[in-house]
């Protein structure tokens, strides 16, 4: 066991040597690119991709479609008991249809002309009932009858009528409103969906990698389309401990890239709290002296552009 243990230290130790520079203002690093990747909430094949490696995009260029087909026909169905809801709580908001009102009032010209009938009755018989002879009890009882039941079916058609003028009651009403308001919430869910199966770029930038081709199925939530916005590269680099503590966000670096003449401006962004490839060991004078510090910095995006992830850089300090 301890000799495994030397095994791996003492390797360790040794590539931690070679990373502490000859000079503490100058330190080795690298690229870094993080990625935009765009996915569709929605899964389905991939219907077209509009975009190809190494494009550069505007944020809203499209980039991709997947098959709307089942998008469609759940917002047609939407669509469908939306109409019919509002069709029903329009026919609740109103009263009888005109035809029917004119019934009514049909029936109440007959009734009360049964009224005036029954009423005439009435009184012809208590004329007679005053009269020795001339009429019986039985007939008035029977006039006067008739004529409260005339008078009770004049009142009932005239109900009737005020009540077809007017719309369902207040609480069917509610209740119609309510499931209007909700299929209206299911149809905007369905349009999201459907507009979900397109997705174009949410920062401008270049594409970095396209992960799926035409015809493939996409599960939902899965990445398309990579993009590297240039705001998103950066360097990263890893400065000895002796010098972690004079360096602050926001203090100049200049960058040295292969391939370009000149060096490159850029300020430091973050700065690592804790040390990396600490040695599994005590901390001492000699061992402080290999810890290092990953610290990035970011460029204005028309620098960043000229970047690509994964390039040795060598990073100057401005202490």
């Amino acid at each position: 066991m301890k000799q495994t243990i030397i095994t791996v230290v003492l390797p360790l130790l040794v590539v931690l040597a070679g990373c502490v520079p000859s000079h503490p203002n100058h330190v080795q690093g690298y690229v870094e690119g993080e990625f935009v990747y765009v996915a569709s909430p929605r899964a389905g094949a991939l219907e077209s991709l509009a975009v190809s490696r190494g494009a550069i995009v505007k944020a809203g260029d499209p980039l991709f479609a997947l098959d709307p087909s089942p998008e469609n026909d759940a917002l047609e169905q939407a669509q469908r008991r939306l109409g019919e809801a509002r069709a029903n709580l329009a026919d609740a908001r109103k009263g009888k249809r005109e035809s029917e009102i004119h019934s009514l009032e049909a029936q109440i010209t007959q009734a009360r002309a049964a009224l005036d009938y029954s009423a005439a009755e009435l009184e012809r018989q208590e004329k007679l009932s005053r009269v020795p002879g001339a009429g019986s009890a039985d007939d008035l009882e029977k006039a006067r009858a008739a004529h409260d039941q005339d008078s009770a079916r004049l009142a009932q058609m005239q109900a009737d009528l005020e009540t077809a003028r007017l719309g369902a009651r207040d609480d069917v009403v509610a209740a119609f409103e309510a499931n209007v308001r909700s299929l209206e919430a299911a149809q905007a869910q369905s349009k999201w969906e459907l507009g979900q199966k397109r997705q174009a770029a949410p920062q401008a930038g270049l594409v970095f990698d396209t992960l799926y081709r035409p015809g493939e199925w996409v599960e939902a939530g899965r990445p398309v389309v990579a993009l590297l916005p240039p705001q998103n590269i950066k360097i990263r680099a890893f400065v000895p401990e002796s010098v972690v503590g004079a360096l602050r966000q926001g203090d100049p670096v200049s960058v040295n890239i292969d391939g370009l003449s000149n060096s490159i401006s850029g300020t430091i962004s973050f700065i690592s709290p804790q040390a990396e490839y600490t040695p599994p060991v005590i901390y001492s004078n000699e061992s402080r002296g290999k810890l290092v510090f990953m610290i990035e910095a970011v460029f204005d995006p028309i620098t960043a552009a000229q970047l690509h992830p994964g390039q040795p850089v060598d990073v100057q300090l401005r202490l």
